[in-house]
């Protein structure tokens, strides 16, 4: 398979933080309609999205900080005083591209480095066809507690993303530029049920692909390349030109990935204020 032609350099970590920022932006905007009482907020800070969905969701944290416009203490102290307002950690993911500045500046406030993520990326075009015993489709309005409760089996043994996954069948159903997908499989053990599930989010172009799991019993018969396949083939068909996910550096996951095109733009840290 022939090398993407876009570049990983500034222009495209912009492109995909700007992307990844938005998204989660919609999402927690789509909670605050769903699920009011938790109080979602989005406001901007520095060009930076700063999301609230609640204080134990993996969205509760900036986005895009130091990627638009120069970041001070004065800006890390109206961010910070965001989440303290809502009783939630501080979290920022930050890419390297974001400069060495910003991160020192950080690593003086007292924030630690908690998580890294490979950032990857490719050009989209059709991907290989779907093996002939997975079928993938769009899940329909009334289908999405089915999805959700697919995703919670495929992270079935960490409890407390588990309880995050059940909650989100009316968000998704609410959020703008969003579609959940299932993936079926025949035979014997199976016979046509559910077993995998992932998401798609397409912002400015870039398809945003994230939440896949696949069931204990049905792992390694092809379920999250098929999705992969899937998703991809929605998003060029709806006008995206690139594709954007996220693994821990070294996983299975990102060697996935590999195999399916994507490179590796840069490994971005998350930090956490101690």
């Amino acid at each position: 398979m022939s090398f993407p032609h876009t570049f990983a350099d500034f222009a495209l970590s912009q492109r995909l933080e700007r992307a990844e920022g938005a998204s989660c932006a919609r999402f927690a905007e789509a909670r605050a309609r769903a699920q009011p009482e938790i109080g979602a907020e989005v406001i901007s800070v520095a060009g930076a999205y700063v999301v609230f969905d609640g204080p134990a969701s993996p969205v509760t944290q900036t986005f895009g900080l130091g990627m638009f416009d120069p970041i001070s203490a004065a800006e890390l102290e109206r961010i910070e005083g965001f989440f303290r307002k809502h009783d939630a950690p501080v979290f920022h993911e930050v890419s390297p591209l974001a400069g060495v500045e910003l991160h020192a500046l950080l690593a003086k406030r007292g924030y630690q480095p908690v998580e890294l993520t490979s950032v990857m990326y490719r050009d989209l075009q059709l991907a290989s066809k779907t093996p002939s015993s997975i079928r993938v489709r769009v899940v329909e309005e009334n289908q999405r507690a089915l999805w959700a409760h697919t995703m919670a089996q495929g992270w079935a043994e960490t409890p407390e993303v588990t309880v995050f996954l059940l909650d989100l069948a009316d968000v998704i159903t609410q959020k703008e530029n969003t579609q959940a997908f299932l993936a079926e499989m025949d035979g014997a053990e199976m016979d046509g049920q559910a077993v995998a599930a992932a998401s798609l989010s397409m912002e400015g172009g870039v398809a945003l692909l994230a939440g896949g799991a696949t069931i204990p019993q049905a792992r390694r018969k092809g379920a999250q390349s098929a999705l992969l396949d899937a998703r991809l083939r929605f998003a060029a068909l709806h006008g995206c030109d690139l594709a954007m996910m996220g693994a821990a550096p070294g996983s299975a996951s990102q060697r996935n990935a590999e195999r399916n095109g994507f490179r590796i733009a840069y490994t971005r840290v998350k930090w956490a204020l101690a």
